[in-house]
């Protein structure tokens, strides 16, 4: 999605915030306060030298939490580009006033911009998954930042990655797993991302908890998507919760690690029995 505005000073008791008031605002813990601070500086580059920055890839998570400074600084121009549509992790580019976001795209998309992509080729029976290529480029000791999302196929691997480690990466990525690796780089629109499994539920609550909704999204009892939830498994709308009692709303996203990701398409009405029906997807 790319989403664009216009830069206006944020208003604290009169007078615009500081970067340190923002920060201080914002940021839940030492982690998210760092992971801002680099944002806010590419923001501020962009607006200094009106060039594009962007930040490296962000998870689900942080991209919350980057959209977060963007609302508290003025919605500055700006889009998340991962390189290709609905791709998860994803960058933020804070755009110069002279460049729109289809501008900016159109040029990433023809290679001129920080996403690049590689494709890795192996033989079919290697079995390779997601966690053999990630530990294969993160033991060369690349930040995951650099890395964006990997698209495992039977027989080969899109690799999305930052510019600035293409390079190296096709020197040097040539195994994973037990698997010999045919690295080559690959045009953004040749990309093959993965078919998404996608199923419909429509179930009823007694109430819309998170405890209830993530039951019935992940199929099971009411109680060990609590202990699911206590266990810190659950994020809803990419961030942890650990409140079994959280009410959700249409269009939450609820996640659970090793069960997937669910999204609340319609809530509202009550059943003959005076529950809460819901279609999730």
């Amino acid at each position: 999605p790319i989403r664009c505005g216009i830069l206006r000073n944020d208003m604290s008791g009169g007078g615009p915030m500081t970067k340190t008031e923002r920060l201080d605002k914002l940021a839940r813990d030492g982690e998210e306060r760092l992971l801002l601070a680099r944002a806010m500086d590419k923001m501020d580059l962009a607006q200094r030298k009106n060039i594009p920055a962007s930040t490296g890839f962000l998870s689900p998570s942080e991209r919350v939490s980057v959209e977060n400074l963007i609302a508290a600084s003025g919605h500055p121009a700006h889009l998340f580009f991962g390189g290709y549509e609905g791709a998860e992790r994803t960058i933020c580019v804070f755009l110069p006033d002279w460049q729109e976001p289809e501008e900016f795209q159109a040029l990433a998309m023809a290679g001129e911009g920080p996403v690049a992509a590689l494709r890795c080729t192996y033989n079919a029976d290697a079995g390779l998954t997601h966690r053999d290529f990630l530990g294969a480029i993160l033991g060369r000791g690349i930040d995951r930042e650099k890395v964006g999302d990997l698209l495992v196929g039977a027989d080969s691997c899109d690799l999305l990655v930052l510019e600035e480690l293409a390079g190296y990466l096709l020197m040097d990525l040539d195994s994973a797993g037990r698997a010999r690796l045919r690295t080559k780089r690959l045009p953004l629109d040749q990309l093959q991302p993965p078919e998404v499994k996608v199923r419909q539920i429509r179930d009823t609550v007694a109430t819309p908890r998170l405890d209830a909704v993530a039951a019935a999204a992940f199929s099971t009892s009411r109680s060990k998507a609590a202990d699911l939830i206590s266990a810190g498994r659950v994020q809803l709308n990419y961030r942890d919760c650990l409140k079994a009692d959280r009410l959700v709303e249409e269009g939450d996203v609820l996640s659970c690690r090793g069960l997937g990701k669910a999204v609340v398409k319609s809530l509202g009405g009550q059943s003959k029995k005076g529950r809460t029906m819901l279609e999730i997807e």
